[in-house]
């Protein structure tokens, strides 16, 4: 769900994306931003101003290795637009008994990292600071958790929507993640980098292919390409979830003795996309093949007892996934 309205944009009060033609070259290397560097003496003043990161920092052991997830802030989605076949009454039941509000749906943005051995990888970089005002929050979350972004070593994108991506660069287009490489879904790079692409998208996600074309171009020396199937990185599978986007991925981190599921967007809302997944969503580019891709991985997930990190599940995200009679639920570690 995960970005406005694959747009989330409208009712959705989005800072405006700078012109692709103006993108700075970034320093590549060590030492600290401009951005942390300021941002330090910022963050000192405003820290009273925001939710404290130290709430927002989830933690699940997988065997030796550690999953974190770190709170990058929240979106605000109109009801209408997120779910705009729903009968509205059993929407609205669905909405209230979880305790949700029933006038606007705010999901958190939950950022994974994996430490395994010498990597430390992050999945999606968050909104940034030119997306929505309610987002961005990562960096003070990482530095709660005591994580320096110059030690992660990869970055693997589930999607290029701008909560996911826009946060790979700083206020002056630095890298954040300045010595990791960058791994992306072949299929979803071709399709945001298309001459093409502006005209595939509705005029309110525009905004979203200029970003995305912004972004790759600062990585795109040190990107390499993946494919559903792919053990992108050591015990780690890309998992085909297209609909949301063209080339959404999901990526399934193996244990010695359980697997979790990073499901990107794949699966948003709590409760609804559980207990109606056959609901068309106004934020999936594909609505038809993402209900297709939801009924799979649902039944999979509940057939495999697999953990699950939801990108839009209350914070921290991590649970995993039942069968309820016909539909399934999402159960919080």
């Amino acid at each position: 769900m995960a970005e406005p309205a694959i747009g989330y944009a409208r009712g959705m009060r989005m800072r405006e994306e700078p012109d692709m033609q103006k993108t700075t070259r970034r320093g590549m290397a060590g030492g600290p931003s401009r951005r942390r560097v300021l941002g330090g003496a910022l963050a000192l003043i405003g820290a009273t101003a925001i939710r404290s990161p130290a709430l927002a920092i989830g933690r699940r052991a997988l065997g030796d290795d550690e999953l974190i997830t770190i709170n990058d802030g929240t979106l605000t989605l109109p009801i209408d637009f997120t779910f705009p076949d729903a009968p509205r009454e059993e929407l609205l039941a669905l909405l209230a008994g979880s305790g949700s509000s029933t006038e606007v749906l705010e999901p958190d943005c939950n950022v994974t990292l994996l430490r395994r051995g010498n990597r430390l990888v992050i999945f999606d970089a968050g909104s940034g600071s030119n997306f929505v005002p309610t987002a961005g929050l990562l960096l003070e979350g990482l530095d709660e958790a005591g994580i320096d972004p110059a030690d992660v070593t990869d970055v693997v994108f589930t999607h290029a929507h701008p909560d996911h991506l826009w946060g790979v660069a700083d206020d002056f287009d630095e890298l954040v993640f300045p010595n990791a490489s960058y791994l992306i879904g072949q299929k979803e790079w071709d399709f945001w980098s298309s001459p093409d692409a502006i005209s595939q998208v509705p005029e309110d996600r525009q905004n979203f292919v200029a970003g995305a074309q912004n972004r790759f171009a600062m990585i795109e020396d040190r990107i390499g390409f993946i494919a559903p199937g792919d053990e992108v990185l050591p015990g780690v599978e890309a998992v085909d979830t297209a609909g949301h986007t063209p080339g959404h991925l999901s990526f399934l981190v193996h244990g010695t003795e359980e697997s979790v599921l990073v499901a990107g967007d794949a699966l948003t809302n709590q409760p609804v996309t559980f207990a109606h997944p056959e609901w068309r969503s106004g934020s999936d580019q594909d609505p038809e093949l993402a209900i297709t891709t939801r009924l799979a991985l649902l039944d999979r997930l509940a057939a495999d007892r697999s953990g699950i990190i939801g990108y839009h599940m209350p914070h921290p995200g991590i649970g995993h996934v039942e069968r309820d009679g016909t539909a399934y639920r999402f159960v919080p570690a």
